[in-house]
């Protein structure tokens, strides 16, 4: 077997050789466990602003008694003493050890080596410590650890990342983001939010009474979105299945079974491209409750988007800077947000009234702005239509929150006909997409519970599939079955999590919400 490379790094030649000589010495370099009383975050914490003794009293044992683990990341000797820095995600803490009064677990100074000595010559930068001491404020008031005995946990073999430029380059961020946490604390605090916003949403749909389920990643029949699926074989059946690339329909079918409000969070897969925004495996929330509609959904999205930004950043006024020269935008996610059916915001900023326009007439307006596909355009229904101009010209000055309502059928064939006998003779939908800073957080639709236009529908999905459209949905019988049982009136919400992900924390990138996002090989 070929060495790896990283076997041929002069530090790891280098800590194996240390490695050695610390086994060599009786001390175990990985005991099996730790018991610390705080993190470095909680010491911070419980003592910020009160008063410690100086360290002659932490020497004498006269102050409080702690432990703490962490990552040593800085450390610098000064004579009699050596200061250190542990890091965890929860922060840091400084360290003071003692030549004279500071122990190392399974080490037996000598007039040759003290404590000091061993601690400079066997421990790196990297290694992961307990500690346990007196707490005391240095003179500029720094709280620190006066070490009485110090227990090495973890010897790694290569090193950290240089202390100045740390880890820079993004490819290799996002590949070995273990790297990436440990030199940025920015980053541990976007996913400790991500952590906490799927907290808030599971808490918010609890307090409305949906109940949390899980269906099935691997699927006979993939279906809920229009997207190219990932397909494998299942050997014990010898078949192929696909990867999810939606979860409505199972939870469709609970609706049917009887359950008034579920919901979902789980990962989806979609063979598309990679973008900015679009990451092939992503999470998803969607949510159903049966009787509603999606004007009901339109007030949960408002108030759970607002409930979030107030509990999470205690505001729910947002600010963003973007392009080149930074602009900064601020958004407001205070409830009510803005609704506009998707021909009224056409007219309002994009100056165009489909209404008074043929498709003739549509067709030249997209040709003329020339960033659309003509094959696209001109193999286009006038509901389709509609929605090219939508978003070619409106979706990017939709920067506050908005709703936009009111969808041509063309865009989903899962949704419900408009109430509304005019816009229900013109085939449009209750169909709501919720936009901010120029990119789409959520769809929603009243469902279609009619099991024979839902099965027309599906059909017609069929035969754009079978036409060669790789994104159009294969016909799921069982689902119409299901639907022919009866599914109460309902409406549905999904929601992609890492975007939403990305709008509380402001960053630029999925891959910045994505503890491991996809990357090429060796990119």
């Amino acid at each position: 077997m070929t060495e790896p490379e990283y076997h041929k790094h002069e530090e790891f030649v280098n800590r194996t050789q240390k490695l050695a000589e610390l086994q060599a010495m009786g001390i175990d370099p990985y005991p099996p466990k730790f018991a610390p009383s705080f993190t470095p975050g909680e010491l911070n914490g419980r003592w910020e602003g009160k008063e410690l003794g100086h360290s002659e009293e932490a020497s004498e044992g006269k102050t409080e008694s702690v432990s703490v683990a962490g990552r040593l990341v800085l450390f610098r000797a000064m004579g009699k003493n050596a200061f250190a820095h542990l890091q965890d995600e929860t922060g840091r803490i400084q360290i003071m050890f003692n030549r004279d009064l500071t122990q190392v677990e399974g080490f037996q100074p000598t007039p040759e080596m003290s404590a000091i000595k061993f601690i400079e010559k066997k421990i790196d930068l990297g290694d992961i410590l307990g500690v346990e001491g007196h707490l005391f404020r240095t003179q500029k008031g720094e709280l620190t650890i006066f070490a009485k005995r110090l227990t090495l946990l973890c010897k790694p073999l290569l090193p950290l990342p240089d202390k100045h430029s740390g880890v820079v380059d993004k490819g290799v961020r996002y590949r070995k983001r273990w790297l990436d946490l440990i030199s940025h604390p920015d980053v541990v605090d976007t996913f400790q939010k991500r952590s906490r916003i799927l907290q808030l949403i599971r808490q918010y749909f609890e307090r409305l009474e949906f109940t949390e389920v899980e269906t099935p990643v691997l699927q006979n029949v993939y279906g809920g979105a229009q997207a190219k699926p990932f397909v494998t074989k299942l050997n014990a059946l010898e078949q192929e299945m696909f990867l999810r690339i939606s979860l409505e329909i199972p939870l469709k079918k609970l609706l049917v079974g009887g359950m008034l409000k579920v919901y979902e969070i789980g990962k989806v897969f979609r063979n598309e491209g990679i973008d900015r925004t679009h990451n092939p495996e992503f999470t998803e929330l969607e949510a159903y409750a049966a009787y509603w509609d999606y004007n009901d959904m339109m007030a949960l999205t408002e108030n759970l988007f607002e409930e979030i930004a107030m509990k999470l950043l205690g505001t729910t006024t947002l600010t963003f800077k973007s392009g080149e020269d930074e602009t900064e935008k601020t958004v407001d996610l205070k409830a009510p947000w803005k609704r506009l059916s998707m021909k009224e915001s056409i007219k309002l900023y994009g100056k165009i009234d489909v209404d008074a326009l043929n498709e003739a007439q549509m067709r030249k307006i997209l040709v003329d702005k020339g960033t659309v596909d003509p094959k696209e355009i001109n193999s286009a229904t006038r509901g389709s239509l509609i929605a090219l101009l939508f978003e070619e010209f409106v979706e990017e000055h939709l920067i506050q929150p908005h709703h936009i309502i009111d969808h041509p059928i063309e865009t989903t064939p899962l949704c419900k006909l408009h109430r509304e006998p005019d816009l229900r003779k013109e085939q449009f939908v209750e169909r709501f997409e919720t936009f901010i800073l120029g990119g789409e957080f959520c769809n929603s639709y009243t469902e279609l519970n009619d099991p024979v236009l839902q099965r027309q529908l599906l059909v017609g999905q069929a035969n754009k599939r079978a036409a060669g459209d790789e994104e159009a949905s294969p016909l799921d019988e069982e689902f119409i079955e299901a639907i022919c049982q009866g599914m109460p009136p309902a409406s549905g919400l999904g929601i992609g999590i890492d975007r939403l992900v990305m709008l509380f924390t402001g960053v630029h990138s999925i891959r910045d919400v994505l503890f491991f996002p996809l990357m090429r090989p060796g990119e």
